[in-house]
């Protein structure tokens, strides 16, 4: 697709991260001060959360919503080359640099990385890699940005630990990931196959044409097997039921940064790709995208509660934590796929999607934060008994972790309560639209099913509470008398987000649910020839866009 100076202009945040990494691998390989790069790293993560907020201000007239002939209000995106931006991802691309800050901040002199000026350029391609991905308007793009995401986590979790655990966690993780990609690939061949294009719009305009009887018509029959490939492939990165089973060992054997960077990162770049794929290009196959998404909703959280219940290993714990917390995304996504032919309930269960996704993300990343810091001293934190004590031995990041384990179980009044209040309603709000049928009375089980699953991750999130408050340190002695500020500090940064967001809920959820309704690529209406926005009438385009997006 051709490209032009606005899309370089768009994507200078990634370009100068990109530099930025590189500038680091070569600069550390000469110069011992560690520590600068990684402050330096910092000041620049910061200026560029700073330039996308007025990028997001800039753009914000021409992606505006309004009624065009009594239809429901439509949604402005922004198209350069492959680029397709909206505030869907505008909101992604600011979430992964405040991600990317928090990481690099846990990582700032970690005593158990080796060749830390590798590993933090490394880290900084992780972050460029979901950037892309969430402002991919084409399957080319969306395909370097997921693989962005996953070739520097394989140097990430060789170099994350010396011991021979992390060289098999690495290993695992590699040959599994080769194969989830290879499985996506061919998932999205088909795509091409049918649609004749790699543009997300295009792909979109002639899946519905082609399903209308128009040209094409004859390959539809192959969607059903790209569909279930992309799930395959997907649900890898996601870790969904029956494609978790590497996450509980590679957690175990990896570093608590990478077991926390594993457990944010590919979960985010794969929500975010499924979001773009099936709920927005492959408007004809969404019935089957719907019942595929609550099956393995009901399978993941399941599995994934009930196995937590016996860990002992605190990596494992929250490995099978984050296996359930998918099964509740893909609530979301069973919502937005089975709401599909009314706009309203589609903008609820994306905003739904994009809530939840951001608050896991921080409560994950600051209890990753938290067990980083206690292990900084040189005793690695590895089973829930070497929490014993802490509420009296470090009772600041005692209450920190009390906070995550409290949102994550969705106690109110913190962000995770809400986040999971506002897919349960989502999953019964659309069991009432669907009205008296079969449809409805599944996602009426799946809301029950989830209440269930929730009440059962309490049990493993409150026995870790438990542990840090209510029992006696082993042998005498706590872990974490001698920890990593710069983890500390993350870790607290986190638990103030999961109070502020649960105190500010109101707005954040407007945001995740303006963010959902821009993600939507427009429906086609059979009262209107034009079947995409891009191509009717919008907003006379402002003088030196270019000029306000550098």
């Amino acid at each position: 697709m051709p490209t032009s100076t606005e899309t370089i202009a768009i994507l200078l945040p990634e370009i100068t991260l990109v530099v930025l990494a590189a500038w680091i691998y070569v600069g550390s390989a000469m110069t011992g001060a560690q520590r600068g790069w990684g402050l330096l790293t910092l000041a620049t993560l910061f200026v560029l959360a700073v330039s996308l907020l007025r990028q997001d201000l800039a753009l914000q007239p021409r992606w505006a919503g309004w009624d065009l002939d009594g239809a429901p209000p439509q949604v402005a995106r922004v198209v350069f080359g492959p680029l397709t931006l909206d505030m869907f991802g505008q909101t992604m691309r600011l979430a992964a640099v405040c991600f990317a800050g928090l990481f690099v901040l846990s990582g700032l002199r970690a005593p158990t990385v080796r060749l830390p000026g590798e590993y933090l350029g490394s880290l900084i391609l992780v972050f460029v890699g979901l950037m892309l991905a969430s402002t991919a308007g084409d399957l080319v793009l969306l395909f370097v940005g997921l693989e962005l995401v996953s070739i520097p986590t394989y140097v990430l979790l060789y170099l994350g630990r010396t011991d021979d655990a992390s060289a098999e966690a690495a290993a695992k993780y590699f040959y599994l990931s080769i194969l989830a990609s290879s499985l996506l690939l061919y998932g999205i061949s088909f795509l091409y196959g049918v649609a004749g294009s790699t543009g997300l719009v295009e792909i979109r305009d002639q899946l519905v044409a082609a399903s209308a009887g128009g040209a094409g018509a004859e390959l539809l029959g192959l969607l059903p097997l790209g569909l279930v490939l992309i799930f395959a492939g997907l649900g890898f990165k996601i870790a969904a039921v029956p494609f978790h089973f590497y996450a509980p060992d590679v957690y175990q054997g990896a570093s608590h940064l990478n077991a926390g960077l594993l457990a944010v990162v590919p979960k985010i770049a794969g929500v975010v790709a499924l979001v773009r794929l099936v709920v927005l290009a492959m408007p004809t196959i969404q019935p089957l995208g719907w019942q595929i998404a609550l099956a393995l909703a009901a399978l993941t959280m399941t599995l994934g509660n009930v196995c937590a219940l016996w860990q002992k290993n605190i990596r494992r714990l929250m490995a099978y934590s984050s296996i359930a917390h998918a099964g509740y995304m893909l609530i979301a996504l069973a919502v937005a796929l089975a709401s599909s032919g009314s706009r309203a309930p589609t903008y609820e269960g994306l905003g739904a999607l994009l809530f939840y996704l951001l608050i896991y993300g921080v409560a994950t990343a600051g209890t990753f934060a938290s067990l980083a810091c206690l292990s900084g001293g040189g005793e690695e934190l590895n089973d829930v008994v070497q929490l014993s004590g802490l509420g009296r031995s470090r009772p600041w990041l005692a209450a920190a972790l009390a906070v995550f384990m409290f949102s994550l179980a969705g106690i109110p009044p913190l962000a995770g309560f809400w986040g999971k209040l506002t897919l349960f309603t989502a999953a019964l709000g659309t069991a009432r639209d669907l009205g008296d049928s079969a449809a409805a009375w599944w996602f009426l089980v799946l809301a029950v099913v989830a209440a269930l699953n929730a009440a059962v991750a309490a049990g493993y999130y409150l026995r870790v509470v438990g542990v840090i408050y209510f029992h006696e340190p082993v042998g005498g002695r706590t872990v974490g008398t001698d920890g990593v500020a710069g983890a500390g500090l993350a870790a607290l940064a986190c638990a103030v987000l999961m109070v502020v967001g649960g105190i500010l809920h109101g707005p954040l959820l407007q945001r995740a649910r303006e963010a959902g309704r821009a993600a939507m690529l427009s429906r086609p209406m059979a009262a209107s020839p034009q079947p995409a926005l891009e191509r009717t009438a919008r907003p006379p385009r402002p003088a030196g866009v270019a000029a306000q997006l550098e």
